[in-house]
């Protein structure tokens, strides 16, 4: 496994908006977003990157765990969760959502990709980073 640094953040997160272009190329905009993520699976898997999906949050208030299931899509690399969405309207609860799973995670940065899009690139996709990245070593 390579080192958590901010260079190893960033290249990842290059190439899985990367992905997410190869996809959306592939598949184009209008379908639902479990085939996207079934896709990005398999476009991350063919890149050598690990993914997991659809693996449960825990919940934790005052001390203890709550039994509430609530999961993410994608966990990449076990240090940047991707959020899918495939909606003609991207809306501030999407950015509030991603950023949440990654606070409780508590991984350095999340990405919301909307696959109901022109361009990924221009319109389909925003990063956020969380306040973990800012301790990463640079490289």
């Amino acid at each position: 496994m390579r080192r958590l640094t901010k260079n190893h953040i960033n290249e990842l997160t290059y190439e899985i908006i990367g992905a997410a272009i190869e996809v959306h190329k592939q598949m184009g905009p209008g379908l639902l977003e479990k085939i996207y993520e079934a896709c990005m699976i398999r476009e991350l898997n063919l890149m050598n990157i690990k993914v997991k999906s659809q693996e449960s949050i825990p919940i934790v208030y005052k001390g203890v765990e709550l039994d509430i299931d609530i999961r993410f899509d994608l966990l990449v690399d076990d240090c940047i969760i991707v959020e899918l969405k495939s909606v003609k309207e991207m809306i501030p609860l999407f950015d509030a959502q991603v950023i949440s799973y990654a606070n409780l995670k508590r991984v350095p940065k999340s990405i919301l990709i909307n696959f109901n899009c022109v361009n990924i690139f221009k319109e389909g996709q925003k990063t956020f980073v969380n306040e973990l990245f800012y301790t990463l070593p640079d490289k």
